[in-house]
């Protein structure tokens, strides 16, 4: 008898379709990817086909099968995640109403958005809604579409996530994770499930939203319709699943009070598991897989730092190698050099339109100065959102790295010298695929729950220790970013105002 020894993982993300099937523990066996097309009618304005996300499901959920001995025969669960904030409206006879649906990066709903914070008293709302309003929370989404395509929303029956789809798709039972769930702005924080008050506040029928169940809980199984088109055996048990940035925290094993998570890749995210939602205008916060909460912020500078500098220093004549070497020369504190990494603003908050300046520049300085102070910089910054979580008694015991900057010894030491924990790497590559395997194994009893899935399948692969006597000129020096930071507005609204009164490029 062939033994079900094989977990599948499918992760809709907003370039491609990917599906993986991983052992109990957690090897990769196969990977499949399969992209599909954004579409961007105008400014502002992203959409995808949810008919091509099931197409995708469809192709690479064959291709692994093919591709592993007896694959379809080996699996005991199914586990899926996805984009966040997708706006699938579904009828009901399960067919979309729209043939393209608003993304998580879709913009066009900023009026509906600024109407509410004109109207409403929004930092009163924010134990209730745990977040502050947002153009990515699906409240504000819905309100767009019931006004500007109100044959689509008088037809729906319910509203779907983009994972939640493929979840209907393979069992025809409809359901949302509690995590995708939180990030809504329909959903109360302090008791749990969908809130009233907000959804009449923002005009939305609360008879659209799904059914709100935990992500390791079993959905339902593999319908005959959906065994027929992938080739999966009928009744495999499908988990409900995750969004995919909580699933990516889980499989990398940034599940419990205390442990944090920096993923610096063009920007920088960082993130803080917590006890409760962090009530702040800069942090957003997430349902985790389990009970606790993951407070974040998105530092519009990391690696894009970093590319300015290459760009702005030296044309890109020098390789990254190089450019950590030169900075590798200069001393912690980059001799009393201070970099506000702010090129691109900041997203939330009053300081958006916030720009980057270099503080305490002499002529003493060369490139190894400039290049430090601009990681440091970043690192500054970051350490600033971490304080903010902070304030209210959470606090960081230690830190995970993902995305490029896990890859430079020297940031990861910076980093750890600056935020005051040690960070250590992991192996898995592919952290969101592994945690919906979690999920997956966890719902069939695989593992006794998700503490277990994490000591069992999270490797750690390295440990960064913060330097102390970098701390100690990094612990001088964090009091006077913050203040130039806290005290630049003033320049930099007046900057903007000089730009505005300039006259227009010939």
């Amino acid at each position: 008898m062939i033994p079900r020894d094989l977990l599948l993982a499918i992760d809709v993300g907003t370039g491609s379709v990917r599906a993986a099937l991983l052992t109990a523990s957690g090897e990769t066996l196969g990977f499949a990817a399969q992209e599909h097309e954004q579409i961007v009618p105008q400014f502002g304005w992203s959409e995808q086909r949810p008919a091509d996300w099931w197409g995708g499901a469809v192709a690479v959920i064959r291709r692994v099968l093919h591709g592993v001995p007896d694959a379809a025969a080996r699996i005991a669960a199914i586990g899926a995640c996805g984009q966040m904030h997708g706006t699938v409206l579904i009828d009901a006879d399960g067919d979309p109403t729209l043939d393209a649906v608003p993304l998580w990066n879709d913009k066009r709903n900023r009026a509906e958005v600024d109407r509410f914070l004109a109207k409403q008293d929004w930092r009163a709302l924010l134990p209730l809604a745990g977040n502050p309003p947002s153009v990515a929370w699906w409240g504000f989404k819905l309100q767009w579409l019931k006004t500007h395509r109100p044959a689509a929303y008088a037809r729906a029956a319910v509203v779907l996530a983009p994972k939640d789809w493929i979840n209907f798709k393979l069992t025809g039972q409809l359901a949302i994770d509690a995590p995708e769930a939180s990030c809504t702005y329909l959903y109360d924080a302090e008791r749990g499930g969908w809130s009233g008050r907000l959804a009449a506040l923002l005009g939305i029928d609360i008879a659209l939203l799904p059914p709100i169940r935990e992500p390791q809980e079993v959905l339902a199984g593999v319908s005959p319709s959906a065994a027929a088109e992938t080739g999966l055996p009928e009744g495999i048990p499908v988990v409900v699943g995750i969004s995919d940035y909580p699933a990516a925290l889980l499989g990398s094993g940034v599940s419990a009070p205390g442990l944090a998570s920096d993923v610096t890749g063009t920007s920088t995210l960082l993130t803080l598991c917590t006890e409760a939602p962090v009530l702040d205008d800069v942090i957003t916060n997430v349902r985790g897989a389990g009970p606790n909460w993951s407070a974040f912020t998105i530092l519009d500078a990391g690696g894009d730092a970093m590319r300015w500098a290459r760009r702005a220093f030296h044309e890109k004549a020098y390789d990254y190698e190089r450019i950590v070497a030169l900075a590798e020369g200069a001393p912690a504190g980059s001799g009393m050099l201070l970099f506000l990494p702010y090129l691109n603003g900041e997203r939330l908050g009053r300081n958006t339109n916030a720009r980057a300046q270099f503080i305490g520049l002499t002529s003493s300085h060369g490139a190894g100065h400039l290049h430090r102070a601009v990681m440091e910089g970043v690192a500054f910054a970051a350490a600033r959102n971490l304080r903010i979580m902070t304030a209210g008694g959470n606090t960081v015991e230690r830190m995970v790295a993902a995305g490029g900057g896990a890859k430079t010894r020297l940031w990861l030491e910076i980093k750890a010298s600056i935020y005051g924990c040690p960070i250590v790497t992991t192996a898995a590559e592919e952290s969101g695929v592994l945690g919906c395997a979690m999920l997956a194994g966890t719902g069939i009893g695989l593992y006794a729950d998700l503490a277990d899935a994490t000591d069992r399948l999270v490797r750690v692969t390295g440990e960064v220790q913060p330097v102390p006597a970098w701390a100690d000129i990094y612990a001088r020096l964090a009091p006077i970013f913050d203040h130039a930071y806290d005290n630049s507005h003033a320049y930099w609204t007046m900057l903007e105002a000089a730009e505005a009164a300039a006259p227009a490029s010939p």
